[in-house]
């Protein structure tokens, strides 16, 4: 099995590091990820200019091949399976956040899965949040990111999960739906040292959560596991358009 791994975090983030050592029990690895961070970059692609895919060492995973991409997660994934053929996966993390609910819509790490799934593979993404002790506890999670691959790997008729870990040892996997009430968001205005009036664009979480949701099973101590399609299509409110307003 050729497993491709990219991220949104960039090329140095511990968390891609950890994946591919535990992706490598699985089959071949090779990392294709972005120069630098490109959190919440969403399904962006670079069609304005050429990009660069350059061989990049990294400590600590072997002899599995790395390169770097000065583009988006979606790019990586298009260059990555471009430039090494008859990839069969591509795992998107550990992504430093997790990424629950609303967020997936910007989630450049759901990107690069979603961008597999569009080039007629597989995508799996895996996040992980960030405690205010620091970032995830990565040796840690790695018994449970094998469990998670042992399972999902061979699933071949799940083209599309969104994974996400807890802050503590998980309690066990659970299958769930995307919870649509993860964040309202909010403008924070402020001003800088000279005056000059700047803004934050940040989300206010939401206390009450849905049994059977990603977001309650990781607050459960649960990993989330999440299947997705790429069709947005509602399909109850298209039925009533098609009656209420019928064209010709």
């Amino acid at each position: 099995m050729r497993i491709l791994i990219a991220n949104d975090d960039g090329i140095y983030s511990p968390g891609i590091c950890a994946l591919a050592e535990v992706a490598a029990k699985f089959g071949d690895v090779r990392v294709v990820a972005p120069d630098v961070e490109q959190s919440s970059a969403g399904h962006a692609v670079t069609a304005s200019r050429p990009l660069s895919y350059k061989r990049t060492p990294l400590k600590g995973i072997g002899s599995i091949e790395a390169y770097r991409v000065n583009g988006t997660p979606a790019d990586c994934v298009a260059l990555g399976t471009h430039n090494w053929e008859k990839v069969d996966v591509v795992l998107s993390g550990i992504n430093m956040g997790s990424n629950l609910g609303n967020s997936m819509w910007h989630s450049g790490t759901l990107a690069a899965a979603k961008q597999a799934v569009l080039l007629g593979l597989r995508g799996i993404a895996l996040s992980a949040p960030v405690t205010r002790g620091g970032d995830p506890d990565f040796e840690q999670l790695k018994p449970s990111v094998e469990k998670v691959l042992t399972l999902l790997l061979p699933a071949n008729e799940l083209s599309l999960v969104n994974v996400n870990f807890p802050e503590k040892e998980p309690r066990g996997l659970r299958w769930t739906r995307q919870s649509v009430r993860h964040y309202d968001g909010k403008v924070v205005p402020g001003e800088d040292p000279m005056g000059r009036k700047h803004f934050w664009f940040t989300v206010i979480p939401i206390e009450e959560t849905e049994e059977g949701t990603d977001r309650w099973a990781v607050e459960q101590g649960y990993v989330s596991m999440t299947p997705l399609r790429l069709d947005l299509t509602n399909e109850q409110e298209l039925i009533e358009a098609q009656s209420h307003y019928p064209l010709g």
